[in-house]
């Protein structure tokens, strides 16, 4: 598992959703996907990584489309992207990494279509889940959600998927939940809404892939909403922090958050390794 193995509650593989267009924050994403748009020099994907990773889970499935190449080529560039580096043409043609950073990371980067849905996307990865639990989340949005918490309390009701919910009165499609926090119905929101929305860091069983058809199959849709009608939808309330980065204004926020030194999803703390030498 890990540096932090230890607030893990058991293996499981984190699929993020990373292949989407970023419409609303073009500014940045004509140049790269929008989980590649940086908060304090790092992408919003590696921040959602660091966070899953403080609670030990390591192995990530990221669902690429637009522009995967710029993923691809920053994991394999990992160590340029985050440490200082000494190249030294006198002695071998060496390279020197100094205070590496390198995570205990395993990362899968799969394509999985320019314009598949989000659903079609999940559905492409069911190979590399082994039948079995797997973690799901967007590839935009930060949280300081325990997600050891949310491990248990997927585990402790059986149900086929939990998503976590979140009360923000926005634009956001919202969930009807019921006392048991059992979601009754997933709908459009209405101008004097108040409910709870899907943030994503969702639990699935892999029961859950034969509700999603293909490629055109929006998750959030006719996967969730037939699961909800059938009781099989399962709400965790969080009333920490979450916030998504869909535009320009939200990337700022973030951005003077991370730099006060104050971001709510900051929950790791950095561990430096000792300074090793690499042959170029």
């Amino acid at each position: 598992m890990g540096r932090d193995q230890d607030k893990g509650e058991g293996y499981m593989k984190v699929v993020i959703l990373a292949g989407g267009f970023g419409t609303r924050i073009s500014e940045e994403s004509h140049l790269r996907p929008k989980p590649m748009v940086e908060i304090g020099d790092m992408p919003i994907l590696w921040h959602i990584m660091k966070h899953y990773s403080y609670y030990g889970y390591n192995d990530f499935i990221i669902c690429c489309g637009y522009k995967q190449f710029v993923i691809k080529e920053w994991f394999d560039n990992y160590f340029l992207h985050n440490s200082d580096i000494t190249f030294d043409f006198t002695d071998g043609n060496k390279m020197f990494i100094h205070n590496n950073v390198a995570e205990p990371w395993r990362v899968t980067l799969i394509d999985t279509g320019l314009n598949t849905l989000t659903g079609g996307r999940v559905k492409r990865i069911e190979k590399y889940i082994n039948n079995e639990p797997f973690m799901l989340t967007y590839g935009d949005g930060v949280s300081d959600i325990n997600i050891s918490e949310l491990v248990s309390f997927h585990q402790s009701h059986g149900k086929i998927v939990t998503l976590s919910a979140y009360n923000l009165g926005q634009r956001f499609g919202v969930l009807d939940i019921a006392k048991d926090n059992t979601i009754a119905d997933i709908r459009e929101k209405s101008e004097d809404d108040g409910s709870m929305i899907n943030i994503g860091f969702m639990i699935c069983n892999p029961e859950i892939f034969s509700y999603i058809e293909g490629d055109s199959t929006v998750f959030e849709k006719e996967p969730l909403r037939d699961l909800a009608s059938i009781g099989e939808l399962k709400a965790y309330r969080h009333e920490g922090f979450w916030q998504c980065m869909d535009t320009m204004r939200d990337k700022e926020k973030l951005e003077k958050l991370w730099i006060s030194g104050e971001a709510p999803w900051k929950v790791w703390k950095e561990e430096p390794l000792p300074e090793y030498s690499m042959q170029s």
